[in-house]
C-alpha cells in the first residue's frame, strides 16, 4: 500500500511554504518602530512604550480596543471578477473603522484566510490588499493564519476574517453619553457600497437583472465589477485628526458611528443615550448613483434601501453645533466629502427622516 502524504489529503506543504515566504515584505512595509523584531515566531510583539515621553503624554490610562469582522459575500464578486488585491482593504476597513468609533487608535491587525487548497499568487494578492489597508490606517499588520481546508470549501472559494487591536486613553473614550439636543450630525462620504448588503446586490444584479461583472453601466461610468469591488473607505487618519484637534474633554465630538449593515437607521442609535433621537434630512447629501441604480433594478423599497445600504454616508460624527462647520471644513481638507445631514432632538433613541 502506497504511504499517504499531506498532499494526498489536500495540502501541499511545498506550496504552503511558498505562500509563507511571500509574507514578510508585505508585513514589514506596515511596521513602525513599535513593532519588535521576531518575524517567524509564534506571536507578534508590539511595544506600548516606544518613545515613552510621547506615549506618556497621550496614554496615562490606556485602554485596549478590540474588533473583529469580515467582508461578507463581496468575496464572491472578487472571485467573479478574478481580482483579489483590493478585498483586503475592505477587511481592514471593517475593523479599524469600528475601532475608531471609540476614539481608538488602531495599533495592530491580524487576518485569517481559509481556502480549499494553497494558491500562492492568490494568497499574495489578498495579503497585499490587507497590507495596503493597514498602511492607510497607520496600523501594523503583524501576522495571521492561512488555513487550507479542502473538505470545507469548494474550489475557487475562500473566506476572510480580520482582527484589530487599538488603544484609547480612558478619559478620551467616545461613548455618546455627552450627546445633547441641538448637536449636529456630520456625515462622511462613503466610497460606494463598502462591504455590506452584497447578498442583496448579487440577487439584484446577477440573478434578477442578468448582468455580468464585465457589463458596462453608463450611469456608473464603469463596469459592474469595477463598481462592486470599489474598496471600503478607511476614515482613521481624517477622524483621528479631528479628535486630536478637538480633545474629547472639550465635549466637541460626542458620538461616532461606522455605517455598515443596517445603514444609518440601525447604526446611529447604537451610540445614542436615552432620551436622544436623531433627525436626518433627505437631500442634505448627494446619494451616489450606484444606490439609485440598484433600487431601480431590484426594485427595492426606499425603506429597505435605508436598512441595508449606507446610501453614501460611511461614517457619522455627532458634534457640538458650534464646531460643526469647522469640522466639516477640516474633513474636506483631508479630501473627504462631508455634510451636515441632521440634528439631535429629545425623544426615544432612533433615527427619523425629515424633508
Amino acid at each position: 500500500m502506497k504511504p499517504l502524504t499531506y498532499r494526498d489529503a489536500g495540502l501541499d506543504l511545498d506550496q504552503y511554504e511558498e505562500s509563507l515566504s511571500q509574507m514578510p515584505p508585505l508585513l514589514r512595509r506596515t511596521h513602525g518602530p513599535r513593532v519588535m523584531d521576531g518575524f517567524g515566531g509564534f506571536a507578534a510583539l508590539f511595544s506600548l512604550d516606544y518613545n515613552s515621553k510621547l506615549f506618556a503624554r497621550n496614554y496615562r490610562k490606556p485602554v485596549l480596543v478590540t474588533c473583529c469582522d469580515g467582508v461578507g459575500s463581496k468575496l464572491k464578486v472578487a472571485s467573479m471578477v478574478g481580482r483579489h488585491d483590493t478585498i483586503g482593504i475592505d477587511l481592514v476597513a471593517m475593523s479599524v473603522n469600528d475601532c475608531l468609533c471609540t476614539g481608538g487608535e488602531p495599533l495592530v491587525f491580524l487576518d485569517y484566510l481559509a481556502m480549499p487548497k494553497d494558491d500562492p499568487p492568490l494568497t499574495r494578492a489578498i495579503i497585499k490588499g490587507i497590507s495596503d489597508g493597514c498602511l492607510q490606517a497607520d496600523c501594523a499588520l503583524v501576522g495571521g493564519e492561512t488555513a487550507i481546508l479542502p473538505d470545507v470549501y469548494q474550489p475557487g472559494d475562500y473566506d476572510l476574517a480580520g482582527f484589530c487591536v487599538g488603544v484609547v486613553e480612558k478619559d478620551h473614550i467616545v461613548q455618546g453619553r455627552a450627546i445633547q439636543p441641538g448637536d449636529l450630525v456630520v456625515g462622511l462620504a462613503s466610497s460606494g457600497l463598502h462591504s455590506n448588503g452584497y447578498s442583496l446586490v448579487r440577487k439584484i444584479v446577477f440573478d434578477r437583472a442578468g448582468l455580468t461583472v464585465h457589463d458596462f453601466v453608463p450611469e456608473l461610468g464603469r463596469t459592474v465589477g469595477e463598481e462592486l469591488l470599489e474598496p471600503t473607505r478607511i476614515y482613521v487618519r481624517a477622524v483621528q485628526n479631528i479628535l486630536r484637534h478637538y480633545p474629547v474633554k472639550r465635549r466637541v465630538v460626542r458620538g461616532l458611528a461606522h455605517i455598515t449593515g443596517g445603514g444609518l437607521v440601525d447604526n446611529i442609535p447604537r451610540v445614542l443615550p436615552p432620551g436622544r433621537r436623531v433627525f436626518l434630512r433627505r437631500g442634505s447629501w448627494p446619494v451616489p448613483p450606484v444606490f439609485s441604480w440598484l433600487q431601480r433594478l431590484g426594485p427595492v423599497e426606499p425603506m429597505e434601501m435605508d436598512r441595508v445600504f449606507n446610501q453614501g454616508i460611511g461614517f457619522v460624527m455627532i458634534v457640538s453645533r458650534y464646531y460643526a462647520e469647522s469640522i466639516v471644513s477640516q474633513l474636506k481638507e483631508d479630501r473627504i466629502s462631508t455634510w451636515i445631514i441632521g440634528e439631535v432632538r429629545e425623544g426615544e433613541p432612533g433615527v427619523e427622516w425629515v424633508a
